[in-house]
């Protein structure tokens, strides 16, 4: 029997778990609207829905907000797709957005990795709306595309240029308008005239609500006006916020000494802006009250002083060092398995990019154990370094931030998670905390609720079980949750009428693989005795894929991170290079290694500024990253995470 999967890929941080409402994205919707509507700030509504921090809404979204009226939800269609394997093709074509589909979701439907995706779509984020065109392996989509046909065919080596369209366009007033064409889309447009879609949304208002109409008139024609920076007078007139391609220059706006000013450009939207120097909206509107009346080019705005972006110490090498707590100097053993491995990964990441033109200074520091640490600093120069990756625990951490404050030196944190972290701007937090995951699945389970018991299974501690029960507690009306030691302890209910078996839902909260293919064992007998059983998992396990068939009946929904998708030639590549050099394939520190240290240093331009690339979406070998601010001055946290959703 073929194995089948509905996947859906999830890159937010979770959804509140309180009492609150939710408003499902229709025609016309906007944050402003939306956030008027039920009364609370665009800031509050984006803190309810990290997912939507950057303001893009799709018609079907669902959103959480603050108030008691509730928007009629819209049903989702799931869709169910064989796993095989997709043949290699040297030519391409294009799909059109679907309601629904999503980047991962794609690369699970074409057979496609994720690395290849972008490869063929290097704007790819920007155009992810319901119309939009994406470039895939014309033999993909034949085979997998379903009714889901290529709408254009074109040779490999015209991957990045868009063919012209059928119908001649109609241009007026010396190429500034166009008429809108029956299969235009943003993108198409976008392409054809060499324009953002964001300056094409502000030369057209209201067209990114009401959409493209065939036979309309929009403004297409693009400025050439630079974004101009400007530092208030009394501080230094002169001075750049911001390097790469952008000019500073002085402005007529007096502001006090913690203020900036910015000169509002063609293109420029209100999210562009909050992203581009790290405040909030709500923010923004208090030191701009024009702003309520909309953003207009040649506004000038006050923008809160924020700490210069992180640059380069001196020449043209990165300074990177590692801690890893090899424990040679104090003859402790107990990580040193763990840091080889991880150093082993990190080495294949180095010299790949290394090979790509990079200029790498590569210093490894033995960090010991928690007593000799601090000593282990003395290693490290903060006035030549630029990119610290480790330490591995928590305390250590944050020896290492106070150790370099003043240098505000990047520092990533490959396993270390806690709000006590939060407060540190210059960190890069690379694991996905146990909470993230818990909160999304009270989110699942909170969509399919209907007064059924729930089981959650605990590990030793029972953090995780208890975070759930607790967020059910609050999330459903009267939810009946009993933590459970093992499987096996899972019973059906009785229906108290007719004294029949009724269906419960069970929730895994143990990382275990002996307890996923427990679960596995126990939701599959279930399922064969009564009908409606429904089964989550905060953790993926291999017994999943086993037991495919059986467990889609109860329609498991799990969340995984670190799976290696073996059919990507990236992936390929990756796992073919680590065996050539260490004769085995690679083990999970070693993946971590490869993947933390590879996604740093892609991230890095020629200046070493990190934060400045560090919104990018990008997964490596098994790991998906994407960063968000903790707070608004806080460390920079990966929510990056996969849903994978088993149907019958």
């Amino acid at each position: 029997m073929i194995k089948r999967f509905f996947i859906l890929s999830s890159l937010c941080m979770v959804l509140g778990v309180s009492a609150q409402k939710s408003h499902t994205v229709v025609q016309g919707d906007n944050p402003y609207n939306i956030a008027k509507k039920y009364g609370i700030t665009v800031d509050e509504l984006l803190k309810l829905n990290p997912k939507h921090k950057d303001g893009k809404l799709a018609i079907g979204d669902v959103l959480t907000v603050k108030s008691d009226k509730a928007a009629t939800p819209v049903p989702v269609v799931t869709k169910t797709v064989p796993v095989e394997k997709a043949p290699s093709s040297a030519s391409l074509g294009k799909i059109v957005l679907q309601p629904k589909q999503t980047i991962y979701g794609i690369t699970k439907q074409y057979r496609i990795s994720e690395t290849d995706l972008r490869k063929l779509n290097p704007e790819l984020d920007s155009h992810m709306k319901i119309g939009d065109e994406i470039t895939l392996p014309l033999a993909s989509i034949k085979k997998y595309g379903g009714e889901q046909h290529a709408v254009v065919a074109e040779k490999p080596t015209e991957v990045h240029t868009e063919k012209p369209v059928t119908t001649t366009p109609v241009a007026v007033a010396e190429g500034s308008n166009y008429v809108i064409q029956a299969k235009d889309n943003y993108y198409r447009i976008t392409k054809q005239f060499g324009i953002t879609q964001q300056e094409l949304f502000t030369l057209n208002p209201g067209l990114e609500e009401k959409g493209l109409k065939p036979g309309e008139s929009i403004k297409i024609k693009k400025s050439n006006t630079d974004t101009t920076v400007s530092s208030e007078p009394v501080a230094n007139p002169k001075e750049k916020m911001d390097s790469g391609n952008e000019q500073s220059s002085t402005s007529n706006v007096i502001a006090g000494d913690d203020y900036v000013t910015y000169t509002v450009q063609q293109g420029d939207t209100v999210f562009s802006i909050v992203n581009k120097f790290g405040v909030s909206i709500d923010e923004l509107i208090a030191l701009n009250p024009d702003l309520s009346r909309g953003l207009k080019t040649g506004m000038v705005l006050k923008i809160k002083k924020q700490d210069p972006a992180y640059v380069k110490k001196n020449g043209d090498a990165l300074s990177v060092v590692m801690m890893l707590p090899f424990g040679y100097s104090t003859n402790e053993t107990q990580y040193r398995a763990m840091a080889l491995d991880f150093l082993t990964g990190a080495k294949l990441a180095i010299e790949r990019n290394a090979r790509g033109g990079q200029k790498l200074d590569i210093k490894i520091v033995d960090s010991g154990n928690e007593a000799s640490f601090k000593s282990s600093l003395t290693q490290i120069n903060p006035d030549n370094t630029d990119l610290i990756i480790g330490p591995f625990f928590k305390s250590n951490v944050i020896d290492v931030l106070d150790f370099t404050k003043n240098q505000k030196i990047p520092v990533v944190a490959p396993f270390a998670n806690t709000p006590e972290l939060y407060n540190y701007n210059n960190l890069i937090i690379v694991e996905t905390n146990n909470q993230t995951y818990a909160d999304k699945i009270v989110e699942e389970v909170k969509g399919i609720y209907s007064n059924q018991k729930i089981y959650v299974v605990a590990d030793a501690k029972k953090e995780n079980a208890n975070y759930i029960r607790s967020g059910l507690e609050k999330a459903v009306k009267n939810a009946d949750v009993l933590i459970v030691n093992s499987p096996t302890d899972i019973q059906l209910d009785q229906n108290m009428m007719t004294g029949q078996s009724a269906p419960v839902i069970a929730i895994l909260a143990n990382d275990d693989n002996s307890a996923g293919e427990a679960f596995a064992n126990k939701i599959a007998t279930l399922s064969k005795e009564v009908q409606g059983v429904k089964a989550f998992s905060m953790f993926y396990s291999p017994a999943f894929e086993k037991k495919v068939d059986e467990l889609s009946q109860a329609s498991l929904v799990y969340l995984m991170d670190r799976k290696i998708n073996t059919e990507g030639n990236f992936e390929k590549e990756i796992l073919a290079a680590y065996k050539a050099k260490y004769c085995k394939t690679p083990p999970k520190y070693a993946i971590v290694g490869f993947d933390v240290v590879n996604d740093m240093l892609t991230r890095e331009n020629k200046k070493g500024e990190i934060f400045k690339q560090i919104n990018k979406v990008q997964t490596q070998l098994a790991t998906k990253f994407e960063f968000v601010k903790s707070k608004a001055n806080g460390a920079y946290v990966n929510t990056g995470y996969r849903v994978i959703r088993l149907v019958p």
